[in-house]
């Protein structure tokens, strides 16, 4: 996938669908080139293509996990980096399945002395080979796509531990204010880990504000801390306002904020 498509794929993931004639006029090239462009992420089955433009394909964020790795890297590690400065020297903290939380987990090697409870085997791999970091898993069903560990043994073994933090993902942020994921099951854990810590962060770059996804995992009323790349929603501030959320913008500012 060059940047051209990868970019194509952002402003899809941000935007719900997206118009051949849009992308021309952003990217500076030609509609015979756009619809080349969307006819190979199509046949990476990650978008649905529709006569002038195409959409989102359901449930892509399982069927993409290294495409989904790629997609606002940048903003990731910032958001990673932030993420990884609140956590005080010996912390315990549950660190749920994602690409945000992965670029969380490879952070902490620059960070303090961790005990970090995982339901993602890869995740737990990147975090053994960290000085200072002590891994635990969750045991459970393993999702072949990313390597999440789901299911009741999963969530029965997260409901023994009360933590210092959940850093979290979402796969999008609704309108309201709610928090979404695709699959059930790993819903579950994520209710879990944020009904089990003292303080939950909430790690999502911003186009998870137009993201779909069916599965309802929570509200930003339960969420301490917000870390993402820019909020622009001006209902989403308001209810970080109302709801006492600290917010941090890595591309404005790295100060804590109360929106």
């Amino acid at each position: 996938m060059n940047a051209r498509q990868k970019e194509i794929l952002t402003r899809i993931q941000a935007q719900g669908k997206v118009w051949v004639e849009e992308l021309v006029t952003a990217l500076g090239t030609t509609p015979q080139t756009i619809r080349k462009d969307l006819r190979i992420l199509e046949e990476k089955h990650l978008i649905l293509r529709f006569h002038g433009g195409a959409s989102l394909l359901a449930g892509v964020e399982y069927l993409a996990y290294d495409t989904r790795r790629e997609i606002a890297a940048g903003a990731k590690q910032a958001i990673a980096a932030a993420t990884v400065r609140l956590l005080p020297d010996n912390a315990t903290v549950f660190l749920n399945a994602g690409t945000t939380t992965e670029a969380v987990a490879r952070a902490m090697g620059q960070g303090a002395r961790l005990r970090v409870i995982t339901d993602n085997v890869n995740m737990a791999n990147i975090l053994r080979q960290i000085p200072g970091v002590s891994t635990i898993t969750a045991g459970g069903e393993v999702r072949p796509s990313d390597g999440a560990i789901t299911g009741a043994s999963a969530v029965a073994f997260l409901s023994q531990f009360r933590v210092d933090y959940a850093i979290i993902g979402a796969a999008a942020i609704g309108g309201e204010g709610h928090l979404y994921d695709f699959d059930l099951n790993e819903a579950e854990v994520v209710r879990t880990m944020i009904s089990r810590a003292a303080h939950v962060i909430l790690t999502a770059d911003a186009t998870k504000f137009a993201g779909r996804a069916p599965v309802r995992i929570g509200h930003l009323s339960e969420i301490h801390t917000f870390i993402t790349d820019r909020c622009r929603p001006a209902k989403i501030r308001q209810i970080l306002t109302q709801s006492d959320t600290s917010l941090i913008e890595t591309s404005s500012t790295p100060a804590l904020l109360h929106a």
